[in-house]
C-alpha cells in the first residue's frame, strides 16, 4: 500500500495566492518527513481553485527540496502545452531527480484556458489521442517527427534521452500515468498501456468497474496487464484523520464549501457552454463518507477496503481541505505516524 498526498494550493476564501501555495509546499515537505509514498500536484489556470498554474515548474522545486518522495503532477493539462515541451520537462526531471518523477496527464475541461494559451477547443474536443501519442513517442524514441493535423514537423532528437538515467535499475523513462473520468478515457489508457489516475469524485464501484474495463481493453490491445498491474493505478481521496469521526467531519464540512463554491464558480467555458457544478456542501458531505476522514483506525480500514474493492493500492489523499497551514501539517503527519503502520 503507497499512501501520498494530492496538493491543490487551494485558495480557501481570506487567503492570498503566496499563502495557498507555501502550505502547498509545507504539505509536500511534511509528507516526505513523515515517511509517505508520494506527493501528486494539480495545475489550474485563473481561478482559485487551485493557484499552481504549472504542475511540472511546482513538481521541480519539491524534487529539489526533498530527496526521497515521489513527485508526480495530478495532472498537468495537455491541451494547453506542446506535448515536446512537456516531453523535455519530463525528461529533465526523471533524469535529475534519479526517477522519482511521475508525469500524470489530463484532457482538462473547456475552460477559456484554451483560448488564452491559443491551442482552441478543438484541442479539448478532438486534438488529444494526436497529443499524447506525440508526448509517449517522445518518451519512448530516439528521434521524432510529426505529422498529424495539429501538429508537423520534421525529425528531431529527443534531448535529453529520458533513458539515460544513471541509475541502472530505473525504468527507460518518466512513470507516466493519464487521468480517466469516463469509458473512453479509460480505454484511451488501456490501449497505450497507461496506468489510470482516478479521481475522488468517484466510489470505489465505480473504480472497480474502470479497472475492470481497462484491464479488458488492455488484453484486447495485446498489452500485459499483469505486467502493468492494477497497483499502476492511482485512487484520488480526502483524508482528514482526527480522534473522533464527528470532529474530522464538521472541520471540513466548515471550510471546504466556502472555498469549493469559489473555486469551482470561478471556471469559465471557453465556448459559453453552461456546466452544472456541484453543491458543495452535498460535494463536501459525499466525500467525506467516501474516503478516509475520521481516527486512524477508521482511516485505514476505509482504505484497505478501497484496495480491496478495486485493486488499486496507490493513493493520492487531499490533506489540506481544513484550509489551514499548521492543521494540514499535522494532518500529514497523522497520516504517517498513524494510519501507514495500521496499513502494513
Amino acid at each position: 500500500m503507497r499512501v501520498g498526498t494530492f496538493v491543490l494550493a487551494a485558495q480557501f476564501p481570506g487567503q492570498g495566492q503566496g499563502e495557498a501555495l507555501h502550505r502547498a509546499v509545507r504539505s509536500a515537505e511534511v509528507a516526505e518527513e513523515s515517511g509517505l509514498d508520494s506527493v501528486w500536484l494539480a495545475e489550474h489556470h485563473f481561478v482559485p481553485y487551485g493557484v499552481c498554474p504549472s504542475a511540472v515548474t511546482l513538481a521541480a522545486f519539491l524534487l529539489g527540496r526533498t530527496r526521497r518522495i515521489r513527485v508526480g503532477t495530478a495532472v498537468s493539462v495537455l491541451p494547453t502545452v506542446h506535448p515536446v515541451a512537456l516531453g523535455e520537462q519530463a525528461a529533465l526531471l526523471h533524469l535529475t531527480s534519479g526517477g522519482r518523477f511521475t508525469l500524470g496527464i489530463g484532457r482538462g475541461g473547456p475552460w477559456v484556458d484554451l483560448e488564452v494559451f491559443g491551442s482552441g477547443l478543438s484541442a479539448y474536443e478532438q486534438g488529444f489521442p494526436e497529443s499524447l501519442d506525440l508526448l509517449l513517442r517522445w518518451l519512448r524514441e530516439p528521434r521524432v517527427e510529426a505529422s498529424g493535423e495539429r501538429f508537423n514537423f520534421r525529425q528531431v532528437a529527443v534531448v535529453p534521452r529520458p533513458d539515460e538515467l544513471l541509475d541502472e535499475t530505473a525504468t527507460d523513462g518518466p512513470e507516466t500515468v493519464l487521468a480517466c473520468t469516463s469509458p473512453k478515457s479509460v480505454r484511451m489508457a488501456a490501449e497505450r498501456g497507461l496506468p489510470m489516475l482516478l479521481g475522488m469524485h468517484c466510489g470505489d464501484q465505480d473504480k472497480a468497474e474502470m479497472v475492470a474495463l481497462w484491464r479488458t481493453q488492455a488484453l484486447a490491445a495485446g498489452h500485459d496487464p499483469d505486467k502493468v498491474a492494477t497497483t499502476g493505478h492511482v485512487s484520488a481521496g480526502l483524508a482528514q484523520i482526527a480522534d473522533r469521526a464527528t470532529d474530522a467531519t464538521e472541520m471540513l464540512t466548515k471550510a471546504m464549501p466556502g472555498w469549493l463554491k469559489r473555486g469551482l464558480d470561478a471556471h469559465v467555458t471557453v465556448d459559453g457552454r453552461h456546466r452544472a457544478m456541484r453543491d458543495p456542501v452535498a460535494y463536501t458531505e459525499m466525500l467525506c463518507e467516501l474516503h478516509p476522514v475520521g481516527p486512524p483506525r477508521l482511516a485505514a480500514d476505509r482504505l484497505a477496503a478501497t484496495a480491496e474493492r478495486t485493486g488499486i493500492t496507490r493513493f493520492a489523499l487531499l490533506a489540506e481541505g481544513s484550509g489551514d497551514l499548521a492543521t494540514t501539517e499535522e494532518n500529514v503527519r497523522r497520516l504517517g505516524s498513524e494510519v501507514l503502520p495500521l496499513l502494513a
